[in-house]
C-alpha cells in the first residue's frame, strides 16, 4: 500500500523560511543529503530524486528568528524507503558529531533533530502496515526508546551519499492554537480522518489508513499566537490532490464550514484556524 500517492491525499511539499540560505543549504545537503534542483539570491527548492520538490527555502528581506510559544512548524517528517536506509543516516550523524533524538512509534522508526533556524525535522521509516495495531479506527502509537543496537544489527552501513531517489515527504506536524474548530477544519474541510487521539492535546489524521499525514498539537499552548509573518518557519505546506474535481469538493467543504479559500497565482490556499497555509494542489 502506497500511502503517498493518487488516489490519497498526502502532503507532497513543505515551503520554510530562513535566516540565512547559505547556512541552510550547507546544513540541508552536507547533513541531510538534499540535492539542490533550483537556486535564486534568495530560495532554492530541494529534492531526492532530481525532480520532486520536497522541500523549499527562501530568506524574506525582514526575516526575523523563530519565535516560541507560537502556532506553525512542530516538524515535517522525511520517509525512507527501507530500515537500512535509517540506519546508514544514524552511522553519517554519528561520524559528524550531530546529536539527535529517536523514538519508536510502534508503526515506525524516527530520529528526531532541527535545522540551524529551529525548525524541527523527523527522518523515518515505516513498519509494514501489516504490524499496525488498529482499534476502533485507532491506530497505536507510542513513544518508546529505538532499539539502535538491532537497527545496526547488519554491520557497518555503506557511507552516506544522501537521500535515497524514494524519499517522500511522509507528514507534517503543526503547533495550532486549539483542536475543536482545527478538527472541524481538517476532518470536514479537507476530508482527512482522525486515526489517533493522544489525550486532549494531540490529534493525528490521515487519508486512507495511513497512520497519518498530519499530527496537530497544542503543545505550544492553548491560544497560542500565530508567528510573525516574517519569522522564520513554516511559510505554506502543499497537500496533493488526485484531480481537479476532489479538489473543488474540498474547496466546497471549506466554504460550507466558513473557511477562506484564496487564489494566489494559480495556486489555490486556504488556512487552517490557527494561520497554518496549505496549497491544494492537483
Amino acid at each position: 500500500m502506497n500511502f503517498h500517492r493518487e488516489p490519497i491525499t498526502f502532503v507532497g511539499q513543505v515551503n520554510l523560511k530562513v535566516e540565512n540560505l547559505q547556512r541552510s543549504l550547507a546544513f540541508y545537503q552536507q547533513v541531510i543529503g538534499f540535492k539542490v534542483l533550483e537556486q535564486t539570491e534568495r530560495s532554492a527548492s530541494l529534492t531526492a530524486d532530481g525532480k520532486t520538490v520536497l522541500l523549499s527555502i527562501q530568506q524574506p528581506e525582514n526575516i526575523i528568528p523563530k519565535q516560541g510559544k507560537t502556532t506553525g512548524l512542530y516538524h515535517y517528517a522525511l520517509l525512507l524507503p527501507n530500515r537500512s536506509d535509517l540506519a546508514r543516516i544514524v552511522q553519517h550523524f554519528a561520524e559528524i558529531g550531530l546529536r539527535f533524538g529517536s523514538s519508536d512509534h510502534l508503526v515506525s522508526e524516527a530520529l528526531y533533530l532541527s535545522d540551524p533556524d529551529g525548525n524541527g525535522i523527523e527522518i523515518y521509516i515505516d513498519r509494514d502496515p501489516s504490524e499496525w495495531n488498529w482499534k476502533n479506527g485507532e491506530v497505536a502509537m507510542t513513544v518508546d526508546p529505538l532499539n539502535f543496537s538491532d537497527l545496526l544489527s547488519g554491520g557497518k552501513q555503506p557511507a552516506w551519499e544522501g537521500l535515497p531517489a524514494e524519499t517522500v515527504m511522509g507528514h507534517i506536524h503543526l503547533h495550532v492554537s486549539e483542536l475543536k474548530k482545527t478538527e472541524e477544519f481538517y476532518i470536514k474541510g479537507l476530508g482527512f480522518e482522525v486515526v489517533n487521539r493522544f489525550g486532549s492535546q494531540a490529534l493525528f489524521i490521515s487519508d486512507g489508513k495511513y497512520h497519518h499525514h498530519i499530527g496537530l498539537n497544542t503543545w505550544n499552548g492553548v491560544g497560542a499566537p500565530a508567528p510573525a509573518p516574517n519569522s522564520v518557519g513554516l511559510e505554506t505546506f502543499t497537500l496533493m490532490l488526485a484531480n481537479e474535481e476532489k479538489r473543488n469538493n474540498i474547496i466546497n467543504q471549506l466554504k460550507s464550514i466558513g473557511a477562506s479559500v484564496a487564489e494566489e497565482n494559480g495556486s489555490f490556499i486556504t488556512s487552517d484556524p490557527s494561520g497554518n497555509r496549505i496549497i491544494l494542489k492537483v
